[in-house]
C-alpha cells in the first residue's frame, strides 16, 4: 500500500513590523508606555464606539477610566507596555499609518521639561539642574525622574509634560537622568490671585449678638483642611471637584467675612497642583460666587 506524500509547508517571510512599531517595542520594553502619533503628530481619534466619550471612558482625558477599547482610543490614556496590544490588528493598523512615536512619560515615572527654543534651552542651562536631554527640532526635551502635574507655558517657550500628557520619543538622548527638582515643581505653582474676602455682615452673627461660629479658627481651619483634601484626592473631573469644593466653602464661610487671602491661596495651590490653570480657578470662584448671589 502507498503511504501518502507528507507535504511539508515551508512558512513564508513575517510581514515586516512597521517601522514606528519596531521603535516602540524596545521601549515598551523597559517599562514606557507607548501610542502612535498620526500626521500632525497627534493622536489618533476615538473609534466610532467611543467618540465623545460614549464609552464612558477618560472623561476629557482627565482619567484612565473603564473604557477597554482595543483600539487606540483617547490619547495619552492608551499609552501601553502590553507587547500583545501594541501588536495586536487595530493597533498595527494604526501603527502603518502613524508617523512617529509617543510616550506617556507620567507612566514611566518621569517628567518631560519641553523646550521649544534657542533662549528656552539658554534659560534652562542656567537656571535648572542638569538632566537628560534629547535634542528636538527645535530645542530640547530636558527628562527627569519624577511625575507631577502637566502645564503647557509655564515661562515662554517651556512646556511640562508629565501625568496625562505624552511626549514625542526622539531618542535615547545624552547626559545622566536626575530627580526632578523642586525647581521644575515651582514653575507650575503660578501665584493666586488675590481674592477679595466676602463682606461681613451679609447675615446676622447669630442670635443674641454672639461671635460668627465660622471665626472659630478651629472651625475655619478644619474646613479648609477638608476642602484642599477633597481636591488633592480628585482623581477625575477635577474642574468640576474645584468648582463644587469653591461652592462649598463659600456656603459655609462666605457670607461673613471670615475668609482671608491666606485661605483662599490654600484653595487656589490645592487647584492648580492638579493641574488647574489660574484662569480655572478665578472662573470657578467666580461662578460659584454667582451661584450663591454673593
Amino acid at each position: 500500500m502507498t503511504q501518502p506524500t507528507l507535504i511539508r509547508r515551508v512558512p513564508g517571510p513575517r510581514p515586516r513590523l512597521p517601522d514606528p512599531l519596531r521603535t516602540a517595542l524596545p521601549l515598551a520594553a523597559t517599562g514606557v508606555p507607548v501610542l502612535p502619533l498620526r500626521r500632525g503628530k497627534v493622536p489618533f481619534g476615538n473609534c466610532h464606539r467611543c467618540a465623545q466619550n460614549a464609552c464612558g471612558g477618560r472623561p476629557n482625558m482627565k482619567s484612565a477610566g473603564p473604557c477597554r477599547c482595543p483600539g487606540v482610543c483617547h490619547a495619552w490614556a492608551a499609552a501601553t507596555t502590553d507587547p500583545h496590544v501594541l501588536t495586536s490588528p487595530a493597533w498595527t493598523a494604526a501603527w502603518r499609518r502613524a508617523v512617529t512615536v509617543a510616550y506617556h512619560p507620567g507612566g514611566a515615572g518621569l517628567t518631560v521639561v519641553d523646550l521649544d527654543n534657542a533662549a528656552a534651552v539658554a534659560w534652562a542651562r542656567e537656571t535648572l539642574p542638569a538632566t537628560r536631554a534629547v535634542p528636538t527640532t527645535r530645542g530640547e526635551h530636558w527628562i527627569y525622574r519624577g511625575t507631577m502635574a502637566s502645564h503647557n507655558a509655564v515661562r515662554p517657550g517651556v512646556d511640562i509634560k508629565s501625568t496625562m500628557s505624552y511626549a514625542r520619543y526622539l531618542g535615547p538622548g545624552t547626559g545622566t537622568m536626575t530627580a526632578l527638582p523642586d525647581a521644575v515643581r515651582a514653575l507650575a505653582v503660578k501665584e493666586p490671585p488675590t481674592v477679595r474676602p466676602a463682606p461681613a455682615g451679609v447675615v446676622p452673627a447669630g442670635a443674641g449678638g454672639g461671635e460668627c461660629p465660622h471665626r472659630t479658627p478651629a472651625y475655619l481651619d478644619r474646613g479648609i483642611a477638608m476642602a484642599e483634601q477633597r481636591i488633592t484626592e480628585a482623581s477625575s473631573a477635577v474642574h468640576a471637584t474645584v468648582y463644587r469644593t469653591f461652592l462649598a466653602v463659600l456656603s459655609t464661610h462666605g457670607r461673613c467675612g471670615c475668609l482671608t487671602d491666606a485661605h483662599m491661596a490654600r484653595l487656589f495651590t490645592a487647584a492648580q497642583a492638579k493641574g488647574e490653570t489660574l484662569r480655572h480657578c478665578t472662573e470657578a470662584w467666580t461662578n460659584a460666587r454667582t451661584k450663591l448671589g454673593m
